[in-house]
């Protein structure tokens, strides 16, 4: 089960959007997808129907009151769950600074979802706190939404460098699942020039390039992905498009997996045979005595039959 954490600490990016929308587009593809706020914000929450704090949400997780399934929430999206934030969850870091285990809380939480789901997807808040700390450490892979804008390149450095700290110190598994170009607008050189960029410096950018949309920036005031508010559009095409390549993407990163796995253990020597196999001896025959030597003198041959010493007849 990929749960991969969409992670930008640079707003204004495209992350709830993407967020909801991929979700949106994989359950389409006939995946079973959850979609976990983990933003105080609860902007995703509202994009998919709900009202924040109006039940359990991942903050309660945080806090250890609740399971992660009763959070779980429906959306109007066939095969699209719902875990919802709550504003509660903006003190909930400060809460996460002293408690044990702090950085694993959301990892524990989503294990228990395991065979439950297809694809989970983390909407992380704007920052590298502890929130966001604890959705790489659950994370398997990270998607990188990038703006194709001016600087698009900022802040990136600060992201991979704490992707790397946390798959050295809190999940080795980590990895950058890939970055996703958001907000292009054909129209300018600049956009096409921010995309080599980001292209160059970083081989693992998906494909899909997502456009700039006033449909996408409208969806969420109606509570509705792009699928249900504008089926048709470009920004739907857009995500539709980019949930497939990442399918294939993730799917073959899976089978590479699989088949390295079964070559090393093709390769792997057999366990080799002791060089000198111990064996245990044999019992030792049984002691049979010499006979005993005898004063009697030796028998004398014959020369017919009943005559002894060959007398006369």
């Amino acid at each position: 089960m990929p749960v991969l954490a969409i992670a930008n600490q640079k707003g204004g990016v495209g992350k709830t959007t993407t967020a909801v929308n991929l979700s949106a587009a994989l359950a389409r593809a006939q995946r079973r997808v959850l979609l976990i706020d983990c933003d105080p914000q609860s902007n995703a929450t509202s994009n998919l129907g709900e009202t924040p704090g109006a039940a359990a949400s991942i903050y309660d997780v945080f806090a250890e009151r609740v399971s992660i399934r009763s959070c779980v929430r429906s959306t109007q999206v066939p095969g699209l769950s719902l875990v919802p934030s709550s504003p509660e969850l903006a003190g909930g870091e400060i809460e996460l600074a002293t408690a044990q285990q702090r950085e694993f809380r959301l990892r524990g939480a989503v294990a228990e979802l395991a065979d439950s789901y297809d694809y989970v997807l983390l909407d992380c808040s704007p920052s590298l706190g502890l929130l966001t700390l604890n959705a790489l450490t659950a994370a398997s892979g990270v998607l990188i939404p990038v703006q194709c804008e001016y600087m698009a390149l900022e802040g990136l450095t600060h992201l991979t460098t704490t992707i790397s700290l946390v798959q050295a110190q809190l999940n080795p598994a980590l990895t950058v699942a890939g970055l996703i170009l958001t907000m292009y607008d054909a129209r300018t050189n600049l956009a096409q020039a921010v995309v080599e960029e980001v292209r160059g410096h970083f081989p693992a950018t998906l494909r899909t390039v997502i456009p700039r949309s006033v449909r996408l920036s409208e969806a969420p005031s109606h509570g509705k992905t792009i699928f249900e508010y504008a089926p048709g559009s470009r920004g739907a095409e857009a995500y539709a498009e980019l949930a497939q390549e990442l399918i294939a993407r993730l799917e073959q990163v899976h089978a590479n997996a699989i088949t390295a796995s079964a070559i090393i253990k093709e390769a792997a020597p057999a366990p080799a045979e002791p060089r000198y196999p111990h064996t245990p001896e044999a019992p030792p025959a049984p002691h049979t005595p010499e006979p005993a030597p005898t004063d009697a003198p030796a028998p004398v041959a014959t020369s017919g039959a009943g005559h002894i010493g060959g007398g006369q007849a």
